[in-house]
């Protein structure tokens, strides 16, 4: 068997086999989200999907690890504990945040530090091309600014994933979907290695898996545990090759737009940037009368269509046009959405 194969079916068949088990604890240990809210679902949901997305990502790595075993004097060294203890250490509040509904301030510390530990692990910001001269480099300096404009990145990421947990399977698969073309861009890249390649790779596996469960109709949630596992791994193995960050924004576009556009329309309200409500697009579209599977199978789409531009197109500044476009395509339909609301109200 291929080792890609062999790395994304173990992490597949492990997260298959331990979604159930989850499932029966979280409602055996009432680890569970009440009937209603925002997702508006019809019996108790049980939380705890971050278990086996962490259990089979971190088999499939063990695995990876000991067949690649990175060599002594490579970065790899010190990236591997960067991102798998990273894990460890934003799922542990993740569950923290399922058992005692913590407040945003705590799920922020737990956020700063999972980006502690990536930051002493070399997992962090520090140069990007510059998308107008492909020959130059920006660098960033000095170290306290690396480390708040990788907060930025990864803080910002985690909550992307956490705003779009919103409709059945939408979150796994738009997350599943950015780590495969994560691992396809290092393959084209020959960066084959097992932080850039690998990794991506097993928890593509172990989230493709959970989604059996996940996918509308839901029969188990990812708990913010699985979100913020989801939204780390995807901020710190962007970060460990550059070319993947446009990957990233492109394949998380329309929630990273539709999250943004939100925070500003909170304010623009007087209401708190992080109060939860149904005015992200995924809810407006349901509120409209699609239905949850068209509406996740589109992003899944859109997803595709834009990671596919960001593996294939040559150029950086081709990548920002599209984005560009993408964008105010994006935000003006959210304008547009939110100043109806406005008049609704006004009646």
């Amino acid at each position: 068997m291929p080792a890609y194969l062999l790395i994304f079916t173990t992490a597949l068949f492990v997260s298959l086999a331990l979604t159930p088990v989850a499932r029966r604890l979280s409602l055996r240990w009432g680890v569970v989200r009440e009937p209603g809210g925002r997702r508006r679902h019809a019996h108790q949901m049980p939380l705890l999907g971050g278990l086996p997305l962490l259990a089979a990502y971190l088999v499939a790595a063990a695995i990876a690890i000991y067949l690649w075993r990175p060599p002594a004097d490579t970065r790899d060294i010190l990236y591997l504990p960067g991102v798998l203890l990273g894990s460890v250490v934003i799922f542990a509040g993740g569950i923290l945040d399922d058992l005692y509904d913590l407040s945003y301030t705590w799920q922020f510390v737990i956020q700063v530090a999972a980006t502690a530990v990536a930051r002493g692990h070399e997992i962090f910001i520090e140069r990007f091309r510059n998308p107008f001269d492909p020959t130059s480099v920006i660098i960033i300096e000095p170290d306290f600014l690396i480390f708040v404009l990788t907060l930025i990145w990864i803080v910002s990421l985690i909550n992307f994933v956490n705003w779009l947990d919103g409709l059945d399977g939408l979150a796994t698969g738009v997350g599943t979907i950015a780590l495969l073309f994560f691992a396809w861009h290092s393959f084209r890249l020959g960066q084959v290695t097992v932080p850039a390649f690998y990794l991506p790779l097993a928890l593509a596996g172990a989230s493709v898996g959970f989604l059996f469960f996940n996918f509308a109709p839901a029969r188990i949630f990812l708990g913010t545990a699985g979100v913020f596992l989801l939204g780390y791994n995807l901020a710190t193995l962007a970060i460990l090759a550059p070319a993947k960050w446009s990957t990233a924004l492109l394949v998380l576009a329309v929630p990273i737009i539709d999250g943004v556009w939100l925070v500003i329309d909170r304010i623009r309200h007087g209401q708190s940037p992080m109060k939860g409500d149904r005015r992200h697009l995924h809810f407006r579209l349901a509120d409209s009368g699609l239905s949850t599977r068209r509406i996740v199978l589109g992003y899944y789409g859109v997803a595709v269509v834009f990671g596919s531009v960001a593996v294939m197109a040559s150029s950086a500044l081709t990548k920002i046009v599209i984005l560009a476009g993408l964008g105010t395509a994006v935000l003006g339909l959210l304008i547009w959405l939110s100043f109806q609301a406005d008049e609704e109200r006004e009646k």
